[in-house]
């Protein structure tokens, strides 16, 4: 699968490269060693992972759910769900694109399929990592340059599930549909906003400091008056990486054309994500009007993504459905056992095509364990 890079040239993001004392030799060794045999340590994991996260799901129950539900609803929900990847290959184009790096959609998409198999295994996002290694090595994208791209994908994603939250919370308080207080008539429900508000709190809290530092300009000139009063390699080395990675997350915010776009495009990814928690809900007769059934569905779709970013099980296998299912049953007469089987059945299909999908990524991409060994990090 080709994509075509196109780099242009920042004075700001210039790396000068330096030669390893000879002090460092042993160090270097042992970085050696760990590149070599690290790729195959980390395999295991993910395959262990992998088999934690889906045995923790009840294969029997979801079947027995799905046999009851309408299965051609099912379907719309996967191909509603199938139309959001390549939205998320654009946005992350259009991310890569802020920081002078262009990459296609397609293979982009493949890349963040691939990320975010890893993701079902592993916790805390740290799937992304995979993203980073690929568009390193097709690319020739630095590092610290995917390291910035994935924390402002993840900025964008976590704010945007704050609006929808927001803007479902309060519909349904002024239809009447739902009270305030209904969002706190259990414990399950009042644990999942909690988490879900210490979530946007913080994604906010970070979004703002971002937008209010790129006033000053970039850190390139502070970083260098800082590194002129060091004298060890390897401090100067960690400050003008660290201002590197400052710089590369405020650069959306001095383009507004871009940053209208990425956010534009992640309230699409977003929207698609509830429209096909919402026909799923409906695949199981839930009664509710349309209106009602989408403001439940897309506080509850939000308020479980926000909850799993917690780094508390893989894949946030768990996490997700007691949030979402909490959520329900507190602001609906729909009872506990066809919301938990509704969140099951969605966070199932969209772990299926997520795995299908990776897997074939993968394939396409030529990834493989051999070629992890080869890396040779900066």
């Amino acid at each position: 699968m080709d994509g075509g890079r196109d780099r242009l040239e920042d004075d700001s993001t210039a790396r000068p490269r330096r030669t390893a004392p000879a002090d460092e030799r042993e160090v270097r060794s042992l970085e050696a060693g760990l590149r070599r045999y690290g790729p195959f340590v980390a395999a295991i994991g993910i395959v262990l992972g992998l088999f934690v996260a889906f045995r923790s799901i009840e294969l029997e129950t979801v079947l027995a759910e799905v046999a009851r539900a309408d299965r051609r609803l099912l379907i719309g929900a996967v191909v509603v769900y199938l139309l959001s990847w390549p939205l998320r290959g654009r946005r992350y184009g259009d991310v890569l694109g802020t920081m002078y790096y262009r990459v296609g959609t397609v293979p982009l998409t493949a890349a963040v399929f691939v990320s975010q198999l890893a993701n079902l295994a592993l916790p805390a996002r740290a799937g992304d990592g995979a993203r980073a290694y690929i568009i390193k090595n097709r690319w020739d994208v630095p590092y610290l340059t995917g390291g910035a791209s994935l924390v402002v994908e993840r900025l964008f994603d976590l704010a945007t599930i704050t609006a929808l939250a927001i803007g479902a919370a309060g519909w349904l308080a002024l239809s009447g549909t739902a009270t305030p207080i209904e969002l706190f008539a259990t414990d399950g429900a009042r644990r999942a906003v909690l988490a879900a508000s210490v979530v946007s709190t913080a994604t906010i809290g970070v979004g703002v400091v971002l937008a209010a530092s790129a006033r000053y300009g970039s850190p390139a000139g502070l970083g260098a008056r800082l590194r002129s009063y060091t004298c060890r390699d390897r401090l100067e080395t960690t400050l003008q990486a660290g201002f590197q990675f400052v710089g590369h997350l405020q650069a959306i915010t001095r383009r507004p054309r871009s940053l209208a776009s990425v956010a534009t495009t992640s309230l699409a990814i977003w929207s698609l994500d509830v429209v096909t928690a919402v026909i799923v809900l409906a695949a199981f007769g839930t009664g509710l009007e349309v209106l009602p059934l989408l403001a439940v569905g897309t506080l509850a779709v939000s308020v479980g993504n926000l909850a799993k970013v917690l780094p508390l099980s893989q894949g946030g296998v768990g996490l997700y459905e007691a949030a979402f299912t909490a959520l329900i049953v507190s602001i609906t007469p729909i009872g506990a056992s066809t919301a938990l089987a509704a969140a099951i059945v969605d966070h199932a299909l969209k772990n299926g095509v997520t795995l299908v999908g990776g897997c074939l990524s993968a394939g396409a991409l030529g990834l493989s364990v051999s070629g992890l060994a080869d890396e040779r990090p900066e």
